[in-house]
């Protein structure tokens, strides 16, 4: 009963933490690529297959779990498992000690996790599967856990249902990678009213304090001191004081969390650095091509999509990129190209907004068509 139970609740948070990534695995090839960057491993080279490497992490998660979920090559299924918590275990932990990707993904954008608590998640099941390891060893050499004539009815049932998890899911991975997320759980998803965040937001914002990386000349002793302390004690800052501030060593620490959402990140801004953002989520329509990577599009494909959103009478039109020369007949406006990759899954992207409201949203070839 207990190890029954204990393989069901493991197998569903598998199921669900691939099944959150599986619906958008565009997005969770970019944190991927936060991986590769030069910043966390420095390996470059593979960034062009993170989502390659995103597929494959997702369909080990789902599947491995579902086959858990069944009992399928039970021996097999734990191993793996135990291997691919080892491996998420050592991202996670090498993410929270050097702080270097805050947010693994590892529910996708359903579920946001600090990167300690993903790594503590990752022991957890890590123990849990060793502690079913253990519980489920005398079964391994069980012919029935594996499909014996003597369950053959069982057994074919079991393989039916993995065959059409698998086909669902598949076409769930590809719907999000060719179009949009079955399910969409940004912040940016249909209805969201961007004037209103930005409102909630500035009502409620998150607050930081600087601590300072102090040395005294004198004695070698390192201290870290917040900027209103620094401030208090004049014998850290006065004419003859030992304290100096090592520079690179600052720290900003979040103090009070405030109204959490990715729109704080909206931003748009023409090539001379005049913000746009309140002038785009006023209008009565905007439209706006988003491209993330503009040198990896077509002349062509730009050029259709220009065509069409020149078409559109009365709306404000506008390019938003990382390149101010992107594009040819709207205007070109700036933006940061990870706040870019949070709004838009394709290379380019055109969202609608009524009043600052997002009324519709797709994929450059898609809007084409």
């Amino acid at each position: 009963m207990i190890k029954g139970l204990l393989r069901f609740i493991i197998a569903v948070i598998f199921i669900l933490s691939g099944f959150v990534k599986a619906v958008d695995l565009v997005g969770f090839s970019f944190k991927m690529e936060e991986y590769f960057s030069p910043a966390v491993f420095n390996m470059p080279f593979f960034e062009k297959f993170a989502l390659l490497f995103s597929i494959i992490v997702v369909v080990l998660e789902l599947f491995l779990g579902f086959m858990l979920l069944l009992k399928m090559k039970l021996k097999f299924t734990l191993s793996a498992l135990i291997a691919l918590c080892v491996f998420f275990g050592f991202l996670t932990f090498y993410s929270a000690y050097f702080n270097v990707v805050t947010d693994c993904g590892c529910f996708g954008d359903a579920i946001k996790f600090t990167p300690w608590q993903s790594f503590f998640k990752d022991v957890a099941l890590l123990i849990g599967l060793i502690i079913l390891f253990v519980l489920y060893k005398k079964d391994f050499r069980k012919t029935d856990e594996y499909g014996s004539s003597k369950k053959e009815s069982t057994s074919k049932f079991k393989y039916a249902l993995f065959a059409i998890f698998s086909l669902g899911m598949i076409y769930i991975m590809a719907q999000g990678i060719m179009h949009e997320p079955i399910i969409d759980f940004r912040d940016y998803k249909v209805g969201t009213d961007i004037q209103g965040e930005k409102e909630k937001i500035n009502k409620n914002p998150s607050e930081y304090k600087t601590f300072y990386s102090l040395k005294n000349q004198k004695t070698g002793e390192v201290l870290k001191v917040n900027q209103d302390d620094y401030i208090k004690e004049t014998k850290y800052w006065a004419e003859g004081s030992p304290w100096k501030i090592e520079e690179g060593k600052n720290e900003s620490v979040l103090v009070k969390e405030g109204y959490k959402s990715e729109i704080v990140k909206f931003k748009i801004e023409d090539p001379t650095g005049m913000e746009l953002t309140d002038e785009i989520i006023k209008a009565p329509k905007a439209i706006l091509v988003f491209s993330y990577h503009p040198k990896e599009v077509s002349a062509d494909l730009i050029q259709k999509v220009e065509a069409k959103v020149n078409a559109q009478k009365g709306a404000l039109i506008y390019g938003v990129s990382t390149d101010q020369n992107t594009f040819k007949t709207i205007k070109n406006t700036m933006m940061d190209g990870t706040a870019i990759k949070t709004i838009a899954r394709s290379n380019p992207f055109v969202l609608i907004l009524q009043n600052g409201k997002i009324v519709e949203k797709q994929p450059a070839k898609d809007y084409i068509n």
